[in-house]
């Protein structure tokens, strides 16, 4: 049964509908607001996604930018490094270009000196044979000539018979003949350093003759003796000398100042006459003889060992030039026409295995002299000095003492390089002696003034001919006589005025 609805249940309806209304606005402004909200977040988030969006477009772009701008660094770097390589690789083209063409050239120098150190070489024996040649031809001559004469003498002897008186004269008319002999010799070796005579000497009497003592004086001598090769520093203390003297003792003859250059130059000699002496302690007494090509040494060696042997000792020759064409064979040929032993073996061989080797013969066969060859060579050339110390070195393996004599060989006419191979040779080997050749051939003799000045070192023979009487032991005395000589060069074993 319902309710009686009364005043107040209207009112109180009203008041509920109002309420609902107001639930009803508020339920609806919320959901308005909720929607604006919707609405506000929609947007934001529209806004962040463009924001993204062109944040991302931006970020795709310089990306984009930085990869092309790394692109470029990495294309520049890569052509520099490209060009830095390319440089690199020329220069060490042209580095490997210079040493193939250094190593070309060297290789064609190095072919060059062999040709040309053959060429001389063969040039060199040539003239060696035909010197031997010419050699043996004037000994036949000579052989010929002296017993056509003594058989001329016999005949003179049996045609005549001569009384007591007349052998007596015959023997006091021995003395004189024996003088004139030795006059005769003496004008031979004057005859044999003739051409040096005429810038040294004599030659220079006619400079001194009739002059005063004079600034000009000093100024020609000093051309002339180094004309002679003499040599500056040697020529220069002469000078000094003379020009002391001159001013000391007031000297107004220039003649005797000319007697004063003849003392100044034999002293310098007399400083080096040591004769070899070879020492009988040591068997085999070794003679190593070292020198340039074409300066005589072999044919020295022939008549070293020629003297040794006539003077009673037994003599053995080592042909320790190896090298050069026909030396071995031009040795043995000494060796043969004197009968004396020679060691050797082929050409080319190791010279320090031949002289090794003739010393364990000459030793075994109890020979008193052992004169050992080698091969010619350039006093510049290292190498082939280097050579000639290793064969010293192997020589003292077998004999601590040897070689007892170690003889360069030089040729007069040479000139001022004598002085160059005398330094070189000495450096290498410790030279002990020096033999000088073809004085006759030079005019230009002075030198052995330079090198017995400079090196003070023993000068042993020289040579004045090609006859083997012709290698002389040196004497200063008989030297610097035979060059002052005023001999008449025209007469042959004339008086000496």
């Amino acid at each position: 049964m319902s309710k009686k609805k009364g005043m107040f249940s209207w009112f109180s309806r009203k008041s509920v509908e109002k309420t609902e209304q107001q639930d009803k606005d508020t339920l609806q402004e919320s959901l308005t607001n909720e929607s604006d909200v919707d609405k506000s977040n929609q947007q934001a988030e529209l806004a962040a996604a463009e924001v993204a969006r062109q944040a991302e477009i931006l970020a795709k772009e310089e990306a984009k930018l930085a990869a092309a701008e790394v692109a470029r660094q990495a294309e520049i770097l890569a052509k520099e490094e490209a060009k830095l390589a390319a440089a690199e690789a020329a220069r060490q083209a042209e580095i490997l270009a210079q040493k193939e063409a250094e190593l070309a050239a060297a290789e064609a120098a190095r072919q060059a000196e062999i040709l040309a150190q053959k060429e001389a070489e063969l040039a060199a024996a040539e003239a060696a044979r035909q010197a031997e040649v010419l050699a043996q031809k004037e000994t036949e001559l000579a052989a010929a000539e002296a017993a056509k004469q003594a058989e001329i003498l016999a005949q003179e002897q049996d045609a005549s018979t001569r009384n007591e008186s007349e052998l007596v004269d015959e023997e006091n008319a021995k003395q004189p003949k024996q003088k004139e002999k030795k006059l005769g010799f003496f004008a031979r070796f004057a005859l044999g350093l003739k051409k040096t005579r005429l810038n040294i000497g004599s030659g220079l009497l006619s400079l001194f003759k009739g002059k005063k003592i004079d600034d000009d004086l000093f100024e020609e001598l000093e051309e002339q003796l180094i004309v002679a090769d003499i040599g500056v520093e040697t020529t220069l203390r002469i000078i000094e000398n003379l020009t002391d003297h001159a001013n000391r003792k007031q000297l107004k003859d220039a003649e005797v100042l000319y007697e004063l250059l003849k003392k100044d130059l034999s002293d310098i000699l007399q400083k080096v006459e040591k004769p070899l002496v070879i020492d009988e302690d040591k068997k085999p007494y070794v003679i190593l003889m070292v020198g340039v090509n074409g300066v005589g040494k072999t044919t020295t060696i022939g008549k070293l060992a020629k003297k040794y042997q006539s003077e009673g000792k037994s003599v053995m020759l080592a042909a320790g030039d190896t090298f050069r064409a026909a030396a071995v064979e031009q040795l043995q040929v000494w060796g043969e026409r004197n009968d004396i032993p020679v060691i050797a073996q082929q050409t080319g061989a190791d010279s320090a295995s031949v002289l090794f080797d003739a010393m364990d013969a000459a030793h075994a066969r109890g020979a008193d002299v052992l004169i050992a060859d080698t091969a010619g060579r350039l006093q510049n050339k290292d190498h082939l000095m280097d050579e000639l110390a290793k064969v010293v070195r192997i020589m003292r393996k077998k004999d601590a003492t040897a070689p007892h004599e170690i003889m360069l060989t030089i040729d007069a006419g040479t000139g001022q390089n004598a002085i160059s191979q005398v330094k070189l040779f000495h450096e290498a080997v410790g030279l002990t002696g020096v033999t000088f050749t073809k004085l006759d051939g030079t005019a230009k003799g002075g030198i052995i003034f330079s090198i017995a000045d400079q090196f003070k070192l023993p000068i042993r023979y020289i040579g004045v001919g090609e006859g083997i009487d012709d290698l002389r032991e040196f004497n200063a005395k008989e030297f610097i006589d035979a060059l002052f000589s005023k001999e008449d060069d025209s007469e042959q074993g004339g008086k000496i005025q």
